[in-house]
Parts: structure tokens; C-alpha cells; sequence
């Protein structure tokens, strides 16, 4: 061999090193490309669809916790391959070097519309917004992650790989699954899979075999009532097609018809697992391969994930689980921002995961969500103290790849996703510590996504007895994005935390509330916990034997306190909660329309208005103070409200630039609010 080929072939062998990203990201199909023009408003940006192809080793430790990838089908090269969908939208000049990466949930693209105000998916410059996103230069992206997406124009999947014993596709591998739910009306048919609302949030696995005596369908009142077996002869796996009722291996039959308020837990057998948990390597190696190879798509120097809900606990599964770390021990994301994300995590890394499953008051209920360690900095498990300590973030300061981090909440993940447990002891009693690295915002009185105003009350499951709350988290978001960038790249340190805290009586347990007692409006008896779940010997390393699970124990989830009001003390608050014309709740109650009406919708707070006049107040034995009592008129009113608004912009909560918005909403809640007429109790 000569000398010139011994360099090329060591030139190459050293690219390959330096370069690992793009080894890991095979290739980027573009399948559309769709200018978007530059005006005063928009800038120049480019709309890419595309589909990224990924490989993974199996051997290599970055890959292992991939649970069953190893029983994943191999190419020639022994990597396990799999593929995403890509939105992007590339910047074609003043970029400012960040990519922006929504982890999508369930498939759909929102965050851009929720930030900017136009389409999540924009056509042309008319469906941008105010293009906000785009004004400052981001790199915007949302990525498929999730195998269980509903197959619909526009949604982002991941296309991931099925396990087999020894990756041999003759050799199936079989086990259990569970699929709860509550309807809200009558019916005797119901999808397998996550059903939320009127629609599939997941799609499901089919039943294995149809007779299997491990099929089992029961029914109870309440997540923590007793089942009650349904005999085997009453249901079946069958749909109706025609007007005939046929066989189906993704359809439940009830002959006698599931009732409305009554939570159905179905068990039964399956094969053929995805290997789910090659999502989180997408993410991982789509991010380095943005910031590391040069011919990148779209590069960029540093890179920050935003997730809601179901996503914000995506990211916090994908930091505890050790992705951070790309194959070449580099940071991959350098900063995240979980929204209402709560205590989660999820089912995102199991054989035989359901990805779309949550925890709601009525559904999803002892899925490996909110489980133990909650804190970003070790903790001990009250119920199994011998394990030692264990924290969120754990595996990334092992690595040495931590970002920063925002938690944001609102006043419904106290009542329905536990949040109180991200900052509080697991046994309830003390205030945790929290890693410098981490700020954690709590938007009081805000539900768990915005609904316009003025509210009106929903349909389907999210029909309650009050009013959702109509509180925006737009303006929050966008003050979010910009501190987090700053932060990163500047080195600018963001707002300080502000959340509700034991130490100052602002956190307190659930008896100690001291809500007022306003007509109509009576607290829930209880609201989400941690568990303690057992699946079976191996659950631990990703194997759910145990359908349902055992419940060990529980880990109580603290609420903050109220003022008179009613309304959240001890988080960031709008002038709505601060210059209050109504309360605003964390929580919300079923319609008697839907069944089980003592207990929360999913989702929902409250909104109730104060009473115009103190007359109005006494006669329906309101303690709270009228609008009448508090100000004069609108405009001492829009003076308590701009004041209030002046605080939030001083501390960098709310941008400068968004301030006047958020000041003229306060005419129309006046407007509506003193119009209001209070329902005949």
C-alpha cells in the first residue's frame, strides 16, 4: 500500500471519529421544500418535510438501555436502523445559532402556533403569526419520537423496529398489555389503545389471541376501587362493520354496553414489541448530528428541547435515562424546557410501551408515570430506602452533560400530575434542594393548556361543572425561550424560581387547604400522588410481567395554598390572580352528564367570576369581595392590573414587547366578567 492511500484511508478513519453524528444519522430524505418569503415582518426561512434515518449499535453502553434493542433485526453492519418524520423550518440568513426542538406530542405540531400565534404547520407567511420564533433568528424543528402516533396527514412518527428472541423474525415474543378507560357516554365498542376524549391519542397493540385465558376485563367506580371481573362471556374483541358485528383483534364489544363514570381496565395478550425507546435516540442523535456535522441540514452551535405534557415528561425520562450523552460523551441538548410535565415520566422505554398513556383522574391509571426518583438532585425512597439515593439527573451529571433546565407547571399539575413532588421530599415534609442548573415556575391559576376566552364549557370527557380557566401561557412561553437562550449563550442567569414552598406555608397537604367557601365550588376530595409500583421481578429493566401492577405505596403530593380568593399563592403570577375579578383553579369537577361527578376532569381548572356588586355577593353567600368593593371602575382597575404587569416585566417573566398585548386582553376579561351571569344553583 502505498503512502498517499495509507493517509486517505487514515484521513477517513479519523473523520469517522471526529465526526460520529454522522454515522449515527444515515441519511435525510427531503420530501418537500416550501420558501416562506421575507418581509418587514417574516424572515427569510426555508419549510423542509423530510424523513432522517438513524442506526444504532447495540453493543455500544449509549445504546444498551434501549430495552430490547438488542432482539431488534440487524443490517449488515450489525446496527439496528429506524427512522423519523422531520418538520424544520431553516433560517436562510440572521440565524442565531440555536435550534429550537419541539418534542411533538402525540404526533401534532403546536408549539409554533402556541408561541407565535399562527399555524402550527404554516403554508406561507400569513399562517406565521407574529413570527416571533422566527424574529429571533431560531432554528425551529419538531422531530417523530413516538411509534404509537395515529396514522393522520401531519403528524410526526417514529418508524421503529419490532423485537424478536435473538432478532429471529420466526420467533415472536409475547406477553401482556393493559388498556383502561372511562367513556363518557354509553356504547358498547371501544378501540384498543389510548382513547382521550373523542379521539385515539395511541394506536394500540392487537390482541395475540382472542381466547386466551389471561384476557381479562373488569370494572370499577374509582382508580383505587375494587375490580369487579365482567364474565368472559358478556365481551368480546369484535367491531361492527356494516351494520354486522365481525371479529376484530383492535375492537372491545361490551354486549350489555360500557356506562358512562365507571373505569374499564382490560388485560390481555399481545406480541411483537416495538423497541420504543429508540425515540429517545432520535432526539439524541438527530441534535448531534445538527450541531456536529457540518453538512448538516440545518446547523446549529447549541440546541434546546421544549416538551408539553406528555412531551415535557418525555425530556424528563430522556435526562434520567442518560441521553444527553451522545455515543461521543457530547452534550446534546444544552438546554430543555418540560412544561407540565408534573412528577412524570412514562412509558417510553418498555417492551411493549404505550407511549400516548398518561395519568388522569379516570384513565391511564398505574402506568409507570409518576414513579419514584421525582427530584433533579438525589433522594431517598421512603419505601425503599435500601437502594440508596437516586435523582433525576443522575446519569447526566455522571456524564457530565447537565443543561439547563426549566420545569414550568401550572395549578392543574398540583391536582393532577404531582407536581408538588419535582420539589418537595418524597415523603411529603420538607422543601428539596434544587441543582443550580434548574428553575422551576409555577404559573398559578393557569389549567394545563389555554383555552380562549371567554370559556365555554367542553365536550366530550372535558365536560365539568365550572367554567375551564381561560389564563394564557403564550406570553410565558415566549419570556421562557428567550431567558433559556440567553442563559446558554450568554451566560445571562434567568429569573429565580418561583413556586409554592412548605417552609412559607404556600405548600401545604390537601386537609390543610383553607379554601374559601364559595357557592358551587367545593374542592376534590384528593388529588395525584406518586406510586409505588411493583410489575413483576424484572420491571426495573423494562419488562411489565405484571398486568395490573401491584400498588406498594404512595407519595404524597403537596397543593398550594389560596388566598381569599381562592386563587394560588407561590407561583408567577398574571394580574388576573394579582388584580383577581374572579378564582382560578387547579382543578375542576365532571359534569353529572359524563358520570362520577365527585371527581376531577382531566386537564381542567376552574374559572368562577366574582360578583359585580356586594348586594349580589350577599344574597348568594359569596365571601369573596365584589368587583365593585375593589375598584371604582375599568380604569382603576387597568391601573392595578398594568402595575401587576409592570412586576412581571421587571423580573423578566414577561417580555417588554409583550406587555401591551397582555394589558389590552384586561378590557375584554372586564367587559365579559362584569357581564357575567352566575348559573341558578
Amino acid at each position: 500500500m502505498n503512502l498517499s492511500i495509507r493517509v486517505l484511508l487514515l484521513a477517513t478513519l479519523l473523520c469517522s471519529f471526529l465526526n460520529p453524528g454522522q454515522a449515527r444519522v444515515l441519511r435525510v430524505d427531503v420530501l418537500s421544500r416550501t420558501p416562506l418569503a421575507a418581509d418587514s415582518m417574516h424572515p427569510a426561512y426555508e419549510k423542509i418535510s423530510a424523513r432522517v434515518y438513524f442506526a444504532v449499535s447495540p453493543s455500544d453502553p449509549h445504546n444498551k438501555v434501549i430495552v430490547d434493542v438488542d432482539k431488534a433485526p440487524r443490517n449488515a453492519q450489525g446496527e439496528v436502523e429506524f427512522s423519523s418524520d422531520l418538520f424544520l423550518l431553516r433560517p436562510l440568513s440572521k440565524s442565531n445559532g440555536a435550534l429550537l426542538l419541539e418534542i411533538p406530542n402525540r404526533g401534532g405540531k403546536g408549539l409554533l402556533g402556541l408561541v407565535d400565534g399562527g399555524k402550527g404547520d404554516p403554508a406561507n407567511d400569513l399562517e406565521l403569526g407574529d413570527a416571533w420564533l422566527l424574529r429571533q433568528g431560531f432554528t425551529f424543528a419538531s422531530l417523530g419520537w413516538q411509534w404509537d402516533v395515529v396514522d393522520q396527514p401531519g403528524n410526526l412518527r417514529l418508524h421503529a423496529p419490532i423485537a424478536y428472541e435473538n432478532g429471529d423474525k420466526s420467533k415472536h415474543i409475547r406477553g401482556l398489555l393493559r388498556d383502561d378507560f372511562t367513556p363518557f357516554e354509553s356504547g358498547n365498542e371501544i378501540p384498543l389503545g389510548h382513547v382521550m376524549g373523542t379521539r385515539l391519542g395511541g394506536t394500540e397493540y392487537p390482541v395475540a389471541d382472542p381466547n386466551d385465558p389471561r384476557n381479562v376485563l373488569t370494572l370499577r367506580d374509582s382508580p383505587q376501587g375494587k375490580r369487579i371481573t365482567v364474565p368472559r362471556k358478556l365481551w368480546s374483541f369484535a367491531h361492527t362493520v356494516d351494520g354486522k358485528i365481525v371479529p376484530s383483534d383492535r375492537f372491545l364489544r361490551l354486549d350489555s354496553g360500557f356506562g358512562p363514570g365507571k373505569i374499564y381496565e382490560l388485560v390481555y395478550a399481545v406480541q411483537d414489541p416495538v423497541v420504543a425507546g429508540v425515540g429517545f435516540a432520535a432526539v439524541r442523535d438527530f441534535v448531534s448530528y445538527l450541531k456536529h456535522d457540518p453538512a448538516a441540514t440545518a446547523p446549529v452551535k447549541v440546541a434546546y428541547a421544549a416538551g408539553i405534557s406528555q412531551c415535557g415528561r418525555f425530556l424528563r425520562d430522556f435526562l434520567y435515562q442518560g441521553f444527553n450523552a451522545d455515543e461521543a460523551n457530547r452534550m446534546a441538548l444544552d438546554g430543555v424546557l418540560a412544561h407540565v410535565g408534573g412528577a412524570g415520566r412514562g412509558s417510553f422505554n418498555y417492551r411493549f410501551a404505550q407511549p400516548s398513556r398518561d395519568a388522569q383522574p379516570m384513565s391511564s391509571i398505574d402506568y409507570p408515570t409518576d414513579i419514584f426518583p421525582f427530584t433533579d438532585l438525589p433522594e431517598t425512597d421512603p419505601h425503599e430506602p435500601q437502594n440508596g439515593q437516586q435523582g433525576l439527573l443522575d446519569a447526566a451529571r455522571a456524564a457530565k452533560v447537565v443543561p439547563k433546565i426549566f420545569l414550568s407547571h401550572t395549578s392543574y399539575e398540583y391536582w393532577g400530575r404531582a407536581a408538588a413532588l419535582i420539589h418537595t421530599t418524597a415523603d411529603g415534609k420538607a422543601d428539596a434542594v434544587l441543582d443550580p442548573n434548574v428553575r422551576i415556575y409555577f404559573y398559578a391559576g393557569l389549567q394545563h393548556f389555554t383555552v380562549p376566552f371567554p370559556p365555554q364549557i367542553g365536550t366530550g370527557d372535558r365536560q365539568s361543572q365550572q367554567l375551564p380557566s381561560p389564563l394564557p401561557i403564550r406570553w410565558f412561553w415566549r419570556a421562557m425561550i428567550a431567558n433559556m437562550d440567553a442563559w446558554v449563550q450568554s451566560g445571562e442567569a434567568p429569573p429565580p424560581s418561583r413556586y409554592p414552598k412548605i417552609a412559607d406555608g404556600t405548600l401545604v397537604p390537601l386537609d390543610k387547604l383553607a379554601f374559601p367557601s364559595i357557592p358551587g365550588l367545593k374542592p376534590p376530595a384528593d388529588n395525584t400522588s406518586g406510586w409505588d409500583l411493583d410489575f413483576g421481578p424484572n420491571w426495573r429493566a423494562g419488562i411489565l410481567a405484571e398486568q395490573p401492577p401491584t400498588v406498594v405505596g404512595s407519595y404524597p403530593a403537596l397543593v398550594p395554598q389560596v388566598d381569599a380568593n381562592g386563587n394560588d399563592q407561590g407561583g408567577v403570577s398574571l394580574p388576573e390572580i394579582t388584580a383577581p375579578l374572579a378564582t382560578y383553579t387547579g382543578w375542576n369537577l365532571r359534569s353529572p352528564a359524563i358520570g362520577a361527578p365527585t371527581m376531577r376532569t382531566a386537564f381542567l381548572g376552574s374559572f368562577v367570576p366574582l360578583h359585580r356588586t356586594a348586594a349580589e355577593a350577599q344574597a348568594a353567600h359569596d365571601p369573596r369581595q365584589s368587583v365593585a368593593e375593589r375598584y371604582k371602575g375599568y380604569p382603576e382597575y387597568r391601573a392595578a392590573f398594568e402595575k401587576a404587569l409592570t412586576d412581571l416585566v421587571k423580573g423578566r417573566y414577561i417580555l417588554v414587547e409583550d406587555a401591551p398585548g397582555l394589558a389590552e386582553r384586561s378590557k375584554q376579561e372586564w367587559d365579559w366578567i362584569t357581564g357575567y351571569k352566575f348559573p341558578a344553583q
